[in-house]
């Protein structure tokens, strides 16, 4: 079986629409390309870790045909590796796939990817592809979010999480951080919301009503 994860970039507001440039995912929104001031090469360093050594691409319609437009061009590490690994898209029938090793997703998003999880093979990461993450979130099909929090409010854009997000608790797994504020933390998918009370065991709740 496989495991699905992400690797996201996010606002401290949670916002995660067009972080790569002005012309990424516009739709009237103002600040496209918020996240290239604050790269540096620590940055780079823990964006390698998020991604890890072995994966696969899921990828929703926007943000696949935002990387075909732009990787195939590509010669560095990143770019070769993505030419050469499978991209699992989420796009009906009027979206052309034509970036090598691309497949699409046919039918009811949650079957699909619950199906193709189920399989063998290399980790599912979840790049961009906000409707893809709020879906699978719904359906509890992610096991492991990391996110690259940057130092900005925005204050309005596509969010990480909506109200359909299935509530749980996460784990730690790492976390780090850059001279510029960005902190990169990945957590696991865990049980139920644990919830307590700071009220005293004799503490009588109608006294104060």
């Amino acid at each position: 079986m496989r495991t699905i994860r992400t690797a996201t970039f996010v606002s401290l507001d949670g916002v995660m629409q067009a972080p790569g440039g002005p012309d990424e995912d516009a739709d009237g929104f103002a600040f496209g390309g918020w996240v290239a001031p604050f790269w540096d090469e620590t940055l780079d360093q823990l964006m390698g870790q998020a991604m890890g050594e072995t994966y696969d691409l899921l990828l929703g319609r926007k943000t696949y045909e935002i990387f075909a437009a732009f990787w195939p061009q590509m010669d560095d590490e990143t770019g070769r590796t993505f030419n050469a690994i499978n991209k699992y898209v989420a796009a009906g029938p009027a979206t052309p796939l034509d970036w090598a090793h691309s497949h699409r997703l046919e039918g009811d998003l949650p079957d699909a990817v619950r199906a193709l999880k189920a399989t063998e093979g290399r980790d599912l990461l979840i790049q961009g592809s906000s409707e893809v993450i709020h879906t699978l979130l719904a359906h509890d099909l992610i096991d492991q979010l990391t996110l690259l929090t940057f130092p900005i409010v925005l204050g309005r854009g596509k969010r990480l999480f909506d109200q359909g997000s299935r509530p749980h608790e996460w784990t730690p797994v790492s976390s780090g951080s850059t001279p510029r504020g960005v902190t990169v933390g990945t957590w696991r998918r865990a049980g139920e919301v644990p919830t307590g009370s700071f009220a005293p065991d004799d503490f009588d709740v109608g006294r104060v009503q």
